[in-house]
């Protein structure tokens, strides 16, 4: 925000009561060292205030009204009046009409050239006021999306009903992208990756065709009408772009294809399976790393774990298992171990089903079972390629697992992951997938289990006393404590979900001399935990607790977490 450079925010946030005189000055002095950053961008990475509050102390400070889009009825009219495409570069949102004035929000009310330029483009005196970015963003991604769906959906229904026919026709005759089908599967996309989503789930029902995003580990469903007799329409374009047999509706198909949104390459991965009332279809929605692989630290890594996760990986050889349920964030924990791990000499290869993140100057190999390029084949080859590191996306079965540690005998270091519940808990599912104790014993070198837990949303967390014993005893307190939980039915900021955003937590086993000898006896998970807690492993409950205690989560993530009967 170019306006905090002149206001002396600290000050009016302060005498509204959003922070204290001794985190004021503990966010001078952050800003005198960093270069010059901007005091409200400091206070805002330190949690000091959230944007909302920022925004309204800038209100105070330039008496420029504060406007809260989430709460605020929009006039649709309004909308309209700015094209999505200036809205969006320019941060602004258009949503009332007021005796021929056009209100505007905007996150930057000194810059009277974005007003000019607005006045302009839609002919009526603009009447600027304050709000956040995030506010502003969401309201964009809603209503310009919302309205263009709904004329899509109407498009739609001024056409004949067999629009399968017309789509196969449309797309022979090369006019493909201006059908209503297609651009509404295409909205559909653009909306999903706008609002951070990793799943768009497609569902047939007798009377309506139900749309919902997967937002933060949460299935969120959309405000999107769309009636039963397109189903087939919508379900047959995405199986066109993922290369898929439209013809064949009987039996779970996989496909996949990419493409572009706001300079960004995109993965989709489509899978369909029959259901009652039709096709039901999830795509999945994966970034192809155009971005930079991500520190470990910035993934939510406390200081603690992360001096013994590099214990782990300052070894020259030996075993690093990324452990945890399907979506706990592995595959994103593996790429950012590589990335801290990639020089120039050195030589790492992978070998992934399938590769999720393309990285530079990281050799990856794409597995095809069916042209019997399996992991083990793989694994096999790769040890002939001179590798100094190898990634192995998971450990599926014994042979894998026996030629990975034989891997890391010879000499090499060895990612992977393995789905189990805890750290411990891998070295015996080694053994049971047929490895011997004495061979894990001398290549594992350590165990990261993670978990992702999500975050309160900061405009509309609530603080209350947590008595219950029960849950007490699951923080280790016996006296009752001052902590956060999410406010029922939540706020725009974060869907109604309370909730906005997620962080990993981990529990990290560093294989010590004691622990080897406890895993060639053959000891159980129990006691080789029990030894790890001696070593200083923290417990994922242990990490889930402090963020608790922190107010950065709330009780019911640290039982989802972690709760074990």
């Amino acid at each position: 925000m170019a306006i905090i450079k002149n206001v002396p925010i600290g000050q009016i946030l302060m005498e509204n009561g959003f922070i204290s005189e001794a985190q004021l000055t503990e966010a001078l002095n952050i800003q005198r060292s960093s270069n010059g950053k901007m005091l409200g961008d400091v206070m805002l990475e330190m949690g000091l205030v959230s944007e909302t509050q920022l925004a309204q102390a800038l209100s105070i400070r330039l008496k420029v009204p504060f406007i809260d889009l989430s709460s605020r009825k929009i006039n649709t009219e309004a909308v309209s009046k700015i094209p999505e495409e200036v809205a969006r570069e320019k941060t602004v949102f258009a949503f009332e009409i007021n005796h021929g004035r056009l209100m505007v929000a905007t996150n930057d009310p000194v810059n009277f050239y974005i007003f000019e330029d607005l006045k302009v483009t839609t002919g009526m005196e603009i009447v600027p006021q304050i709000s956040t970015k995030t506010m502003i963003e969401a309201a964009i991604n809603k209503y310009y999306s919302s309205q263009a769906i709904d004329s899509t959906v109407n498009e739609l229904e001024n056409e004949s009903d067999d629009t399968t026919i017309d789509l196969e026709k449309e797309e022979s005759e090369g006019r493909i992208d201006s059908a209503p089908i297609v651009k509404l599967v295409n909205m559909m996309v653009e909306t999903a990756f706008r609002t951070e989503c990793t799943d768009i789930h497609i569902e047939p029902f007798k009377d309506r065709t139900r749309i919902r995003f997967r937002i933060d580990g949460e299935l969120v469903e959309q405000e999107m009408k769309i009636p039963p007799s397109f189903h087939n329409s919508i379900i047959t374009r995405i199986k066109i772009l993922a290369g898929m047999n439209i013809a064949e509706k009987r039996i779970p198909l996989d496909g996949r294809y990419g493409t572009k949104i706001d300079g960004v390459n995109l993965d989709m991965r489509v899978s369909t399976i029959p259901c009652v009332y039709g096709e039901k279809c999830v795509i999945r929605l994966l970034s192809t790393a155009d971005d930079k692989t991500r520190k470990i630290t910035d993934l939510g890594m406390t200081d603690y774990n992360y001096q013994m996760f590099e214990q782990i990986i300052r070894c020259p050889n030996g075993v690093m298992l990324v452990t945890g349920p399907t979506g706990s964030g592995k595959s994103t924990t593996l790429y950012a171990t590589l990335g801290e791990l990639s020089q120039p000499n050195v030589n790492i290869v992978t070998v992934e089903d399938p590769v999720e993140k393309k990285i530079d100057g990281i050799n990856q190999c794409q597995i095809n079972a069916k042209a019997g390029m399996t992991f083990a084949a793989a694994l096999r080859s790769i040890l002939r390629q001179d590798p100094d590191i190898i990634m192995v996306g998971e450990i599926r079965d014994g042979e894998t697992a026996d030629i990975a540690i034989r891997a890391a005998i010879t000499g090499h270091f060895v990612l992977s992951t393995l789905h189990t519940n805890d750290a411990a808990g891998t070295i015996v599912r080694l053994v049971d997938m047929g490895v011997a104790p004495y061979m894990v014993a001398s290549s594992l070198v350590g165990i990261v289990a993670q978990r992702l837990v999500k975050l309160l949303c900061k405009e509309c967390k609530e603080k209350f006393l947590l008595e219950d014993s029960e849950d007490l005893k699951l923080m280790n307190r016996t006296e009752p404590v001052e902590i956060y939980r999410p406010r029922q039915g939540g706020c725009r900021f974060c869907h109604n979900t309370g909730y906005q955003g997620r962080t990993a937590i981990h529990e990290i086993i560093v294989t010590t001399p004691d622990i080897k000898e406890l895993i060639s006896a053959g000891a159980t998970a129990e006691e080789i935990g029990a030894q790890a807690t001696k070593n200083g492993t923290l417990l994922l409950r242990d990490n889930v607790t402090k963020m608790v205690l922190a107010g950065k989560t709330s009780i019911a993530e640290l039982v989802k977490a972690t709760y074990t009967v």
